[in-house]
């Protein structure tokens, strides 16, 4: 293995086994003993981790002082999963979900004899990402990230309870009990969290986004009451500014973990206050310089550490006291929730890497050992807040925090005299720590200080503290000209709920600003909720101003927004009224009938460009859960004059979310069934195979969706998918029926008749003639149909029947899609016959560990010699399908992941695993969820809507599924990938090479 560094580094090895052996997180004390959470390898579910608790936490001791650990002791045995380590006031805090623990050695005997449970976060999920961290903040607060999507609740003093599902960043005070969201997220894995000298946080986080473009995981600029990404139902309830806001940067599907802030000048200027970051993935350590851009910062994006070996993942980075940098790298043996081979490499063990600049100059005692700290007052303390050395200066901030009110004297004394901004900005910090007036007194004169990172600091502290009496510095930093002051102005402000700060809020929101800086000004209006004074500011002049306050009022308890104020501004000519208005109509599917005016005029107005027409159907979808609106569009469909718009109004009666299709629509879709443009009646036939349809309605939709599949003139896919619109699937088959479905599952048409036909036949009651007409088909279907299709053999219990099956099986490509688990209960109801043959089928399918490792060997083997631009046609082509499911680029389907850089942290070998195995593994946001309604029916599919009131699973690249939670009796993970098995089956060896070239070839950016 090489590791890449850029020139003028060097790389060593600090450890490894056997004095470690799977390394994951890790954190210094004092005496710069290294504490280090160690996996035992174990992938067992969480449940058993949790009981067993296999892990453990070593501390290493570098005895010689050579910058190699040589001395181990366990300091703790028996720990869950440990996700972060914290030395904090003379212990170790750890997280081990579900809980924070705090581990102390109270005899000195370097185990720790004392275990208190700090925090419980109550919740553990399948991937035990329901906790990462702690981490200390300059302001004396732990902080910790919430992952996951499980349900927590926090008690807040004289206000509902905090209860939430979305990601978070919290916080609370060491010895205090109250929790601070601080920020909101739908990402799946908020991970690692770090400071700027200021004060802001900065953190890794997975699943930012849906998986698109190359884009996944992310940097972020995690801004106090921020709503970030991805889109997810469990953000909806939080409080919102607007869209959700801006990543720093965008890695890709890295799996970026560890961060770290680089404190110390040893590496030189340009590498003072960087940041490092741990991309899993992408074996990789990188670089971040932050540069202030408006209230947010831009970042120059660099590799730092790079490793050759696909089983090097890097898991945490720190620096270490000298002002090297030290690198965990785990090892191969994590799989638990990884969408990489699922074969185990226990022999890949991990190791511990520091990184120093070459001549660089040595810092004498860089923990400051040889200070005799015990016996220094105050004053002396201060004159260590700007030493060169990061671990003095950390130390000296505890120690006078330590002292309380003793040493607030000495720290008046800092801010006042010193001519460092660096002393006065610690001594900030350490004043932030202290409880009391006093401290508060202290900080407000840092407030006028001249440096703005001390006045950032000092910000920061008045906003932590709500500290009123920080009012007036705090209004003339945020009419002032820096927007990073502003911005953290206007959060200390919120905090404050002071009622007279709403007008100065609401006069920065009129000036120039980015979208950070608005977000911050917003939430502030927010949080201090006073309805009167913010809707003064609707009528202010300007829009911006106005556009703070309409979202502000719409977002806050007791804000009262009525849609009469909303509506005028729909068509607003100012774009950020007009989109704000929007936005928050959107949100309010109750205010459908007071919008149902409004939606006819722009339905009737004969200048809309088609793209408004479209705009105006995206609009509607929100609302179709409103009587008013379904009237509007049940006329609209039926009695337009233009086609245009009944084209839209169609287009949205499929896309609304209801439950059960509203009666005034039928006559409207049968209407158009019956007529005679394809166009109309195409949408109409989407529409309603969209939603459920009332049983005592469905026998006159019944007939007209016959209609179109009987007439031959009418394109095949369009007769399929009204076929599949059926309510309760279609009685009896005819002949030329039944000619048309065989025909439509071959290969050779495209994924969407394949589908809609596999649907019909799989609900289809066909007679033993048929049935062996069918069985024919089963030899040439593919294996996305081939189950479905299968289906259709339930009800029968006659031997020739069965028999044919079998052998049709037999001689079927596409064999190894199916589940012996899955086919044995269908030959059940055959005679012994059909079962005995079927026992050879049910061996083969029965498909073992070791003889899949061996398969996927002997194919990976022999796939030499693709060629990309013929894989890209394979990819795209309607045999493989693959472009139906998932994205390169800006094209392709969503319902498996993002393809476009897979090649950079795919191997190969997993690449090949996924597709002839996908069930081996699933990519993290794309596992199936298995869902068991009250009446006993089984629905597996990818989650694509996770609601309040319902479940949507993609169940196939061409169908959803909508199941309302009152009908849910059980949710539970399924086993099987919506992608089925047996692609290697249905290509040739040379189009399985090409494709295989093709996806290790998508590593860069879409353009």
């Amino acid at each position: 293995m090489t590791l890449t560094v850029p020139p003028g580094f060097q790389v060593e090895r600090a450890a490894g086994p056997p004095l470690v052996d799977r390394p994951i997180v890790a954190d210094f004390d004092e005496q710069g003993r290294l504490y280090v959470a160690e996996s035992s390898g174990s992938n067992d579910k969480v449940e058993k981790q949790l009981q067993e608790k296999p892990h453990r936490i070593l501390r290493l001791e570098d005895t010689d002082g050579d910058g190699r650990f040589d001395k181990r002791t366990v300091f703790a045995d028996r720990m869950m999963f440990p996700e972060g380590t914290l030395w904090f006031d003379g212990s170790l805090y750890v997280s081990a979900p579900p809980s924070i623990w705090n581990l102390t050695d109270t005899d000195g005997d370097r185990v720790a004899d004392r275990r208190e449970e700090w925090f419980q976060g109550k919740t553990l999920t399948g991937c035990a990402n329901d906790l990462h961290g702690p981490y200390l903040g300059p302001d004396g607060w732990i902080y910790w990230c919430k992952g996951a999507f499980a349900e927590q609740k926090y008690e807040l003093p004289g206000k509902p309870p905090f209860v939430t599902r979305a990601a978070h960043i919290f916080r609370r005070r060491p010895g205090e009990s109250l929790v601070e969201p601080v920020m909101t997220g739908g990402m799946d894995n908020p991970v690692d969290v770090d400071f700027m000298p200021t004060g802001e946080q900065i953190l890794t986080a997975t699943f930012l986004e849906h998986p698109q473009l190359g884009r996944r995981d992310a940097l972020i600029h995690a801004v106090y009451g921020g709503v970030y990404g991805k889109q997810h139902d469990v953000i909806e309830r939080h409080k919102k500014t607007g869209d959700l806001l801006p990543a720093l940067t965008h890695y890709g599907p890295a799996a970026p973990c560890g961060l770290t802030h680089y404190a110390s000048r040893v590496f030189g200027a340009a590498y003072q206050d960087n940041f490092f970051a741990c991309l899993f993935n992408l074996h990789k350590v990188t670089r971040h310089v932050l540069e202030p851009s408006g209230a947010t910062f831009n970042t120059r994006d660099s590799d730092f550490l790079v490793s050759s070996s696909l089983d090097f993942h890097p898991t945490d980075v720190l620096e270490d006291a000298d002002g090297s940098l030290v690198v965990i790298d785990t090892g191969a043996w994590y799989k638990l929730c990884c969408p990489t081979s699922q074969l185990a490499k226990p022999d890949v063990l991990g190791a511990i890497y520091r990184v120093r600049r070459k001549e660089a100059p040595k810092l004498d005692d860089p923990r400051g050992l040889q200070l005799v700290w015990a016996a220094m007052k105050p004053a002396d303390l201060t004159q260590l807040l700007d030493d060169t050395r990061p671990a003095v200066r950390k130390r000296a901030i505890g120690q006078l925090a330590k002292l309380g009110n003793g040493a607030i004297a000495a720290l008046e004394s800092a801010l006042k005299t010193s001519g460092s901004a660096e002393a006065r900005r610690n001594a900030v910090w350490a004043l932030t720590r202290i409880e009391g007036a006093a401290a508060r007194q202290a900080v407000h004169d840092a407030l006028k200080d001249q440096d703005d990172t001390v006045r950032h600091a000092a910000i920061h502290s008045a906003g932590v503290w709500r500290d009123a009496g920080a009012l007036p510095h705090l209004l003339d930093a945020l009419s002032g000209p820096s927007p990073q002051l502003q911005r953290a102005a206007a959060e200390a402000l919120g905090r404050t709920g002071d009622k007279s700060a709403v007008p100065g809020l609401l006069a920065a929101a009129g000036a120039p600003h980015d979208r950070v800086l608005e977000h911050s000004l917003t939430y502030a209006v927010i949080e201090i909720a006073d309805p009167a004074a913010t809707a003064q500011g609707l009528r202010a002049s300007s829009p911006d101003t106005r556009r703070a306050a309409l979202m502000a009022l719409d977002q806050m308890d007791g804000g009262g927004l009525k849609p009469e104020q909303v509506t005028p501004l729909l068509t607003s000519s100012e774009p950020p009224l007009k989109q704000t208005a929007w936005w928050i109509a959107e949100r309010h599917p109750e205010w459908g009938g007071a919008l149902a005016g409004f939606f006819r005029r722009r339905l009737d107005a004969r200048n809309l460009t088609s793209v408004e027409r479209e705009e105006v159907g995206g609009q509607l979808a929100r609302f179709g859960s409103d009587p008013q609106i379904q009237d509007l569009l049940a006329a609209t469909v039926a009695r337009a004059r233009a086609k245009e718009s009944r084209l839209v109004a169609l287009r949205v009666m499929e896309k609304a979310r209801v439950k059960e299709m509203p009666p005034v629509w039928i006559p409207a879709l049968v209407l158009v069934l019956e007529g005679k443009d394809p166009d109309l009646i195409r949408e109409a036939v989407a529409a309603a195979r969209a939603s459920a349809v009332p049983k005592e309605r469905a026998a006159e939709l019944t007939d007209a969706l016959q209609r179109v599949a009987r007439d031959s003139a009418a394109p095949a896919e369009v007769r399929l998918e009204a076929l599949a619109a059926i309510p309760g699937g279609i009685n009896s088959v005819d002949a030329e029926l039944l000619d048309l479905l065989r025909a439509s599952i071959a290969p050779t048409q495209t994924v969407g008749a394949r589908g809609f036909a596999a649907s019909v036949l799989e609900k289809a009651k066909l007679s033993r003639d048929q049935l062996l007409m069918l069985a024919d088909s089963l030899k040439t279907a593919g294996p996305l149909e081939l189950s479905r299709v299968l289906a259709a053999f339930d009800n029968g219990s006659d031997e020739e029947v069965g028999l044919k099956m079998i052998a049709a099986l037999g001689q079927s490509k596409a064999l190894s899609s199916l589940r012996a688990d899955v086919l044995r209960p269908r030959l059940e109801k055959y005679p012994q016959p059909v079962k005995k043959q079927g026992e050879a089928l049910l061996a083969k399918l029965n498909l073992d560990a070791a003889r899949q490792s061996a398969r996927l060997e002997e194919l990976l083997a022999s796939l030499e010699g693709g060629d990309i631009r013929r894989g890209q046609a394979v990819f795209n082509s309607q045999k493989a399908a693959c472009s139906s499911c998932h994205a390169i680029g800006y094209l392709g389907g969503k319902v498996g992941p993002d393809l476009t850089k897979i090649g950079q942290i795919r191997a190969p070998r997993d690449l090949l695993e996924a597709i002839i195995y996908p069930s081996a593994s699933f990519v993290r946001s794309y596992e199936p969820l298995m869902v068991i309604t009250k009446s006993g029916e089984r629905q597996s599919g990818v989650v694509r809507e996770d609601a309040p009131d319902e479940v949507v699973l993609a169940t196939s690249a061409t169908e959803e599924v909508r199941i309302p939670r009152s009908e849910i009796a059980e949710m539970r993970p399924g086993t099987v990938s919506v992608m089925p098995s047996g692609l290697d089956e249905q290509l040739t060896r040379q189009e399985l090479a090409d494709l295989l070239a093709f996806l290790k070839a998508t590593r860069r950016e879409a353009q």
